[in-house]
């Protein structure tokens, strides 16, 4: 029997299950059953055909394992089947919790600080995603690529990061030792650049993602992300070309439609396109910013009970914190769950709060049995991740994290040198600092994503400790010293806090044990439509505790005077003005109260990508 790959312009189904040695045709193929592409009748395929299409059409979308084309760089080796759907789900350990990718701040470092929390037996394991990458640009520009995408060490004859590589030369991006599994996400309109800027990455990824969930003002221009979901043709023929030409499996984010009947609609051409796994953000493209408000579970829901039960189905959207992640899974009834913004404030989300007495000194847990990860040891971790495998180098040597009963000397030296970083020369270092390392500083998306991370980690510390804001802004792209210098300005602040609150609460009466909570969820607070408040009660930590940023919900915000909308656009949200002005009275204190005399908090960042 003729071999696959000497069968040309023919595609194959592999069943595993039943014949794993001879393919039979696409039912897709035109012409008679079991005929080859050179006319000949084959009783051996027609028959092996015959089994399939005699199958439960569940189990024959189950068994749809592969193509495989005579075309070198084509969807499969030949001999070699390429798994997809479920099949493909389960062979990468069948993940539940996804960490999703992030325009600039999904990026390696941030994977393994986020993959640090969780124990090395962990099963399922964390799948993670690349941040968004721009298909045309990573095809054709190789600083593009050098920046972005490092699986792949130099060599003296390549910059390339992403060339056939033998294991030995293996970096950082889909290192199979460290970064698997692996999503590298794509956003493109064209699927020529799609096609070839995912075969750069085929070699170091279990599967590449298109984004179809940007709803930034950039994608609009750029016309990607959510702005293609108008033209649902050509997202069919991006999905296909890589369903049918590329060696790993394609999947892609989506986010709901206006109706559930369009969203279902939507769901079902990208899944009849060829994606393997599909994952729905529960919100449509216009919110975003102070319209953000919340992702609709019931959307997903019902997606999860109208697509086939075979779908490998991801929801995305309301996470703040980690016991979020099954009340998702459960309510949705999804295979997995991601978080975007959840997993930037708490790069431990995905880890279970250690139990009553093993916090050690990384975890902190309040008289009331609230707790959660110190922001100093996060940024300890991350630190060290960066001279390690960024920057190839041990990291400084440091004294263990301070708890309350430690020597607290270290803690004036920290105040002298805070008040020498801001003295008259101040400005002169500055400029300095600055004019060196843009000329020695070669670019890399690891150490261009610090400051961002560091500002969405510290947002609530930074706004109580203004100089380590101060600090932080000074600090440029991959000065890992001067981030030192920042880090330790932190463990100190941190350190005074945890003084001050053990200070405050010495004579308060302790909880008994079985009434301290082990979890980070109070389930009689929950995130309603029209306020946040239930949240912000919920979430509340001490500012040197990781925590989310709850955003003010679009009445909120439309109250506090954060965003102004037209008469129509009120209509069409379904806002009067006697909501609106009960909204205002009932959110008054929510995030801060300027009447108060408090500060005012500082605005929410933008929503990230997809």
């Amino acid at each position: 029997m003729a071999k696959a790959g000497q069968l040309s312009g023919t595609k194959y189904f592999v069943l595993l299950d039943f014949c794993p040695h001879f393919p039979v045709p696409s039912l897709s193929n035109q012409g008679n059953c079991g005929e080859q592409s050179n006319g000949q009748w084959n009783p051996t395929t027609h028959a092996r055909l015959r089994l399939f299409k005699s199958l439960a059409p569940a189990l024959r979308r189950h068994l749809h394992l592969v193509g495989m084309t005579d075309k070198g760089n084509g969807a499969a080796p030949a001999g070699k089947a390429k798994l997809v759907g479920r099949a493909f789900y389960e062979s990468i350990g069948s993940p539940k919790y996804i960490m999703a990718p992030m325009v600039d701040q999904s990026e390696f470092a941030w994977r393994m600080l986020s993959r640090s929390y969780l124990p090395p037996s962990q099963k399922p394991p964390l799948l993670a995603y690349t941040p968004m990458f721009h298909a045309r640009l990573f095809a054709e520009n190789e600083n593009y690529r050098q920046t972005h995408f490092q699986a792949a060490k130099p060599t003296a004859t390549s910059t390339d990061p992403t060339p056939a590589s033998k294991p030995a030369s293996l970096f950082l991006d889909g290192n199979p030792a460290i970064d698997r599994p692996l999503f590298v996400q794509f956003c493109a309109n064209d699927p020529r650049w799609l096609l070839e800027a995912a075969r750069k990455v085929a070699p170091y990824c279990d599967a590449v993602d298109l984004n179809l969930g940007c709803p930034q003002g950039i994608a609009r221009k750029g016309h990607y992300g959510s702005f293609l979901q108008e033209d649902q043709d050509l997202i069919f023929r991006l999905i296909r070309t890589l369903r049918d030409e590329l060696e790993v499996p394609v999947t892609a984010k989506i986010r709901i439609l206006d109706t559930r009947e369009a969203t279902l609609a939507y769901a079902r051409n990208v899944l009849d396109a060829g994606a393997s796994i599909l994952t729905v953000h529960g919100r449509r493209r216009e919110q975003k910013g102070h319209l953000t408000g919340l992702a609709d579970w019931e959307m997903i829901r019902f997606l999860r009970e109208s697509l086939p039960p075979e779908t490998v189905l991801f929801a995305n959207g309301n996470i703040l914190q980690h016991g979020d992640l099954e009340r998702c899974l459960e309510f949705t009834g999804a295979d997995g769950v991601m978080t975007a913004e959840g997993n930037l404030s708490d790069p431990a989300i995905f880890a279970e709060p250690p139990a009553v007495g093993e916090e050690g000194r990384e975890y902190w847990r309040g008289r009331d049995g609230k707790g959660g990860w110190r922001v100093d040891g996060v940024m300890r971790r991350y630190l060290d991740i960066l001279h390690r495998h960024v920057a190839g180098m041990e990291p400084p040597q440091r004294s263990p994290l301070f708890v309350p009963g430690d020597d607290t000397t270290w803690l004036e030296e920290v105040a002298g040198e805070s008040a020498d970083e801001d003295g008259p020369a101040r400005k002169k270092r500055k400029k300095e600092t600055k004019k060196k390392n843009k000329k020695d500083y070669v670019p890399n998306g690891n150490f261009s994503a610090m400051q961002p991370h560091m500002f969405h980690l510290l947002r609530h510390l930074v706004t109580v400790h203004t100089d380590v804001r101060d600090l932080l802004a000074r600090s440029t792209k991959g000065d890992l010293e001067a981030y030192e210098n920042v880090l330790r300005l932190v463990e100190s602040k941190v350190a005074r806090g945890l003084l001050d609150y053990e200070e405050q609460t010495r004579d308060a009466e302790e909880p008994a044990a079985d009434e301290v909570a082990t979890t980070q969820t109070d389930l009689d607070e929950e995130l309603t439509a029209d306020s946040s408040v239930g949240a912000v009660k919920r979430c509340k930590r001490p500012w040197w505790v990781a925590q989310p940023i709850i955003r003010p919900l679009p009445l909120e915000a439309l109250a506090k005077g954060s965003v102004k909308l037209s008469k129509k656009t009120m209509t069409a949200m379904g806002i009067e003005a006697d909501v609106v002005e009960a909204v205002e009275k009932a959110s008054n204190g929510v995030n801060g109260n300027k009447a108060d005399g408090d500060q005012a908090p500082v605005e929410p960042p933008k929503e990230v990508a997809g």
